[in-house]
């Protein structure tokens, strides 16, 4: 039953790949972006759609494992199966 879920995000990462290739060979026009002050030189649009859902593909995968690795505050409380009332 592991297969499934492997195989659906092989397919959703495989698919966004072909999105990008096709987006990209049609729109070959440079842009070049702009944050604040600062200003990239010209890059197809293709290349940077590419490179941002490379990045981020590489923060979700990086992500939670970091965010484990974070001490809580307060621990979770253990639950028992007698801290539940069950009507039968």
């Amino acid at each position: 039953m592991k297969i499934v879920p492997q195989l659906l995000t092989a397919a959703i990462v495989t698919l966004l790949t072909v999105g990008i290739a096709i987006f990209s060979v049609q729109n070959a026009t440079p842009v070049s972006l702009k944050f604040l002050i600062f200003e990239s030189v010209q890059i197809p649009v293709g290349i940077v759609l590419g490179l941002s859902v490379g990045v981020g593909i590489l923060v979700g995968a990086i992500s939670p494992p970091l965010s484990s690795m974070t001490p809580r505050s307060t621990p979770r409380p253990e639950y028992t199966d007698e801290d539940f009332e069950f009507d039968e």
